[in-house]
């Protein structure tokens, strides 16, 4: 069977200006109690693979608000929820009868996390609802304050990244609480309920393999101004089937002062869950290194295993020389771990025997995570008796399913592996050099059946079943058409190019439909691009764009503008490479503007623009970019920076991928702020910015501050606040007048841009 969930591509500014709350880096609509910004689906239909068409599913509500979507154990149903103008209802659809019907009145409360969770034996679901002692909320606009609010150092050290939407005053902390609480309620497929738990700030329910045990973990006081609501202290229960307390296996404090480094982690046990192979078995992790990256250590975890009835400490499992990332479990003698460390971007997989830690785990694949050309790829998983993912095992050989990203192209793979001996046989290789293969999922590894998809630049994504045991046998059971017609005819290729110091780079490029490349007109340009950071210029190199991905006009894309007579260059490599004891961004700049030339170099070679009509643009760290570039080089006439942060100081430690703080590198971050450099600032710069912007750093101050900046030093710019608008934009209002917005920034400062003067060395000598 296959289920296929529609929604439309936008939302509606009406929709985006419904109430909201922003507490605890949560945002909440109040009057409905779930996430103001959900992503809502109206229409399900149901397909066997067999059947041609879809069946439309009978029985849901008027104009369906639908998420939250869980399977039954048993594959049978699936439970959802659906937001009515007061609450959210909990609906169920029955697979094979292609019928939805409710549950519950408006009563759930889907504010936090697992908000439907299923009974083993798919009878019944544990629901976080309402409670009935929920308080009203305060108006904290309009709130008469108590006092001050007072924060506290106590001479810790905590350092932070600048989270958005965080607690402000005791108003938020008790609206918080009020709109966090709720009871956990058993509700039966007839409809009928029992209350299984009292109200707490529950954040995760987690049900055993077996269905005889729930973990569940609920949020604790005090409450932090400085952290997001998951770095409040927290308390894990182990409860039995009726609700009774187990043990209590975790009591975690408030996390205000990690030790510096992306790979900081606090001390004790952490990351509890059930293991897949076992019928009621938990897993948990401890730092070795008392999580502080800066302290050597032969190894950095340790895995430990404890057992019902869940009490004390858990026997070790496995030590692993990162940061533990995750654990695919096999069997009794067999599992895989792996690690990771960002610093060095080193991961790690293990081979260990998880009956016998006294037998030396083996490492299978020691690799950097950015090499994509030596991804050996991800591990063949099936559904065992408890309907938990576990490893693929014949024997002791298991399998790969690789993305296939090489020097000659992308061929996506599927590897046997010996895990004994790590011997390995491919399996199955894709030839498409006309379309892209992507293997999704392995449906039955003995009889060799994958579900694939595959596509091309003017072909849908579609879904098959093939055979790799014979080629030929290819099954589809998706029928989709290409929408976008306007882009059937445009030209799309892959080029490559190297930067001045060698690093060879890559860029999607895409001409007019009709263009004649053998006598080339010369058009302008528009770029798009985002930085990357790496530690070596082999991983930097690698080329991981595909001319046959389908191409796809999302919200925030270039391509709109090939069939407005531009030549399109769309994610164009940006490499910040820094090897050894160099940080990437030591050189940013530099790299950047390298970047940037090399660029607009390659495709000015095949004599298809006119390089004085380049525009660069990005979104987000892209943005960041954009500012940069425009500041510190003559390469563009006009840019596009949209959702961008401009002044580092306002991030003090750490940014993207910058671990140092400022007072560590001042000069890093002086040198990488467009703002402070706003007096370089010669070319046309739109700005575009979310007044509800909720990513780290992003604030929207950062463009306001910024426009300001450059309109007193008399630059060229234009900023637009789209109102009730986040990191990404989703009312249809606010995406049309961005495209309107760009589109009347190129035209302007580009398409129509007055050709520039050539230089003499009597103009130079002016200027």
């Amino acid at each position: 069977m296959m289920i296929f969930l529609y929604r439309d591509q936008f939302k509606s500014i009406a929709e985006l200006s419904e109430e909201e709350m922003r507490l605890g880096g949560l945002r909440i609509n109040p009057v409905t109690n779930i996430n103001s910004r959900a992503t809502y689906f109206n229409e399900i239909k149901v397909k066997s693979i067999e059947a041609e068409q879809a069946s439309e599913v009978k029985g849901l509500p008027e104009n369906p608000r639908l998420t939250n979507f869980s399977w039954s154990p048993d594959e049978s149903k699936i439970a959802f929820t659906h937001t009515t103008n007061t609450g959210v209802e909990l609906w169920i659809l029955d697979v094979k009868n292609a019928t939805a019907r409710k549950l519950t009145a408006a009563t759930v409360n889907a504010n936090m996390r697992s908000t439907v969770n299923w009974f083993s034996d798919n009878s019944a679901i544990l629901v976080t609802m309402l409670p009935a002692d929920r308080k009203k909320l305060i108006d904290t606009e309009n709130a008469v304050p108590d006092g001050p609010t007072v924060s506290v150092s106590d001479g810790k050290e905590a350092q932070n990244r600048t989270y958005q939407d965080l607690l402000k005053n005791p108003n938020d902390e008790y609206n918080f609480e009020q709109l966090a609480r709720s009871e956990l309620v058993k509700v039966n497929l007839d409809g009928t309920t029992t209350k299984w738990m009292p109200p707490k700030m529950y954040s995760n329910i987690s049900f055993s393999p077996d269905g005889k045990y729930v973990m569940v973990t609920n949020i604790k006081k005090p409450f932090s101004y400085l952290v997001p609501y998951y770095r409040f202290p927290s308390e894990t229960n182990v409860y039995d089937i009726k609700g009774n307390l187990v043990s209590m296996i975790n009591d975690v404090p408030l996390i205000e002062d990690l030790p510096k480094g992306f790979m900081a982690e606090r001390e004790g046990k952490r990351d509890f869950e059930w293991r897949n192979d076992k019928p009621s078995s938990l897993v948990y992790v401890k730092a070795l290194d008392g999580g502080d990256p800066e302290v050597e250590a032969e190894y950095r975890d340790e895995y430990f295993q404890l057992e019902a009835p869940f009490k004390g400490d858990g026997k070790s499992l496995l030590k692993v020389k990162n940061r533990g990332s995750n654990i695919t479990w096999g069997n009794n003698e067999i599992a895989l771990a792996s690690d990771y460390w960002w610093n060095d971007r080193n991961t790690k997989t293990y081979v260990f025997n998880p009956s016998d830690p006294s037998v030396e785990p083996k490492i299978l694949f020691d690799r950097n995570y950015q090499d994509v050309y030596s991804d050996p790829g991800n591990f063949v998983t099936h559904k065992n008796k408890f309907g938990r993912n576990v490893l693929e095992l014949q024997d002791k050989e298991a399998y790969l399913l690789g993305s296939g990203f090489s020097e000659e192209g992308q061929f996506p793979f599927i590897d046997k592996i010996d895990l004994s001996n790590e011997e390995t046989e491919r399996l199955y290789k894709s030839e498409y050099t006309d379309k892209k293969e992507t293997l999704v999922e392995a449906i039955d590894m003995e009889k060799g059946e994958i579900l694939v998809r595959i596509e091309s630049a003017v072909e849908y994504p579609n879904y098959y079943i093939r055979d790799i045991n014979s080629a030929d046998k290819l099954n589809q059971i998706t029928s989709f058409e290409n929408p976008f017609k306007s882009l059937e005819n445009v030209s799309k290729e892959v080029i490559t190019y190297k930067r001045e110091d060698g690093l060879e780079l890559n860029a999607t490029l895409y001409l007019p439909a009709g263009y004649d490349k053998e006598n080339p007109k010369k058009l302008p340009m528009f770029m798009w691009a985002y930085p990357r950071e790496y530690k070596d210029k082999n991983s930097a190199s690698q080329n991981t764009s595909n001319p046959n991905d389908f191409t796809y006009p999302y919200y925030g894309s270039p391509i709109y503008w090939v069939n407005r007579g531009y030549v399109v260059l769309d994610d164009a490599s940006f490499p910040i490479v820094g090897e050894g004891d160099e940080e990437p961004n030591d050189s940013f700049r530099k790299q950047l503007v390298g970047n940037a030339k090399a660029a607009i170099d390659a495709v000015d070679e095949m004599g298809y623009i006119d390089r004085d009509r380049v525009a660069v643009g990005g979104h987000s760290y892209g943005a960041f970019m954009t500012a940069n570039l425009l500041s510190h080089s003559d390469l563009f006439a006009a840019g596009i920076a949209r959702s961008g942060a401009y002044n580092r100081t306002l991030t003090p430690f750490g940014f993207q991928s910058e671990e140092r703080s400022y007072w560590e590198a001042p000069e890093v971050y002086y040198n990488m702020s467009p703002f402070m450099h706003a007096d370089k600032m010669k070319t046309p710069l739109l700005l575009i910015h979310g007044e509800a912007d909720n990513n780290s750093g992003t604030y929207p101050m950062q463009s306001e501050r910024y426009f300001n900046a450059l309109k007193g030093l008399g630059a060229t710019a234009r900023l637009v606040m789209l109102p009730k608008e986040s990191h990404g934009y989703s009312a249809k209002e606010s995406v049309l007048h961005v495209l309107w917005e760009q589109d009347q920034w190129l035209e302007k400062y580009v398409k129509n841009k007055e050709a520039n003067p050539v230089k003499t060395p009597e103009t130079e000598l002016q200027n």
